[in-house]
């Protein structure tokens, strides 16, 4: 199947379907960036919480319209640690010489992150911290307040890129629940500084689109981007959403932030 993304594709979009199925039919060398953020496979205890739904272990709060779960967050570890180095393998073929990849993680997935990062023949950079400001207390602990995005390049990448200074933290409360689109949707303020990375018009790949947040903010920062959704609802969701803030549209309410 050809989706038509060659080096002078212009725009936002969202391909429905299977990412690792997807990137195989890509040209090769045809992204200058890849910021993501895929199925952690790590919100419970154990193996037998890890097999409840998305909406029992990362929804805190009840709604009348409770959002839809995703796809592959019950894998095991090594199960997960394959399945990623296997889709960042086609994801390198597909990326330009240099181009910086960045994935969101949390803690219990950020050693397997790494590892399938660099076994995929990427070079790891370094490791970024998103402060989430809230998160639930725990009595006689620290809280879990942060999560991660693991930065690497596709082999060398120059010093004199026409990139500025970027921060290595974020603080920002992740969207109001109730006015998200995606149970784990990431704020798109936080999306706009990443994607940065990349150099001026480089074509950004998100794989795991979700709400669309990566390619929105792709679209607002001025490059052209192509994200991929598995969930048929999520994948016309995250489209509408990106048609409407781009037409000029009154803000999507889920880019709005809790109150801290």
């Amino acid at each position: 199947m050809n989706y038509e993304l060659d080096a002078g594709f212009t725009g936002a979009r969202i391909i429905q379907g299977d990412a690792t199925r997807i990137l195989r039919t890509f040209p090769d060398a045809v992204f200058g960036g890849i910021v993501t953020d895929p199925p952690y496979a790590s919100g419970a205890a154990d193996q037998n919480a890890k097999q409840k739904s998305t909406a029992s272990k990362y929804s805190s709060a009840k709604t009348a319209n409770p959002l839809p779960d995703f796809e592959g967050d019950a894998k095991d570890q090594r199960s997960w640690t394959d399945w990623m180095t296997e889709w960042l393998l086609e994801a390198r073929r597909c990326a330009k010489p240099g181009a910086p990849v960045c994935m969101f993680i949390d803690w219990r997935q950020l050693p397997s992150m790494t590892d399938a990062l660099q076994w995929a023949g990427w070079t790891w950079r370094g490791v970024l911290v998103w402060d989430k400001i809230n998160s639930r207390p725990q009595r006689g602990r620290f809280r879990q307040q942060a999560e991660f995005i693991v930065w690497g390049s596709n082999g060398h990448m120059p010093s004199d890129r026409a990139v500025p200074v970027l921060p290595g933290v974020f603080r920002q409360s992740m969207p109001a629940f109730t006015r998200r689109i995606h149970q784990t949707e990431k704020p798109l303020e936080v999306m706009r500084d990443i994607v940065k990375i990349v150099e001026p018009g480089g074509f950004i790949l998100d794989p795991f689109a979700g709400s669309g947040t990566t390619i929105l903010a792709a679209a607002r920062e001025g490059y052209p981007a192509v994200g991929i959704e598995l969930s048929e609802y999520y994948a016309d969701a995250a489209t509408k959403r990106i048609e409407a803030a781009l037409a000029g549209a009154v803000a999507p309410a889920q880019d709005e932030t809790e109150a801290v």
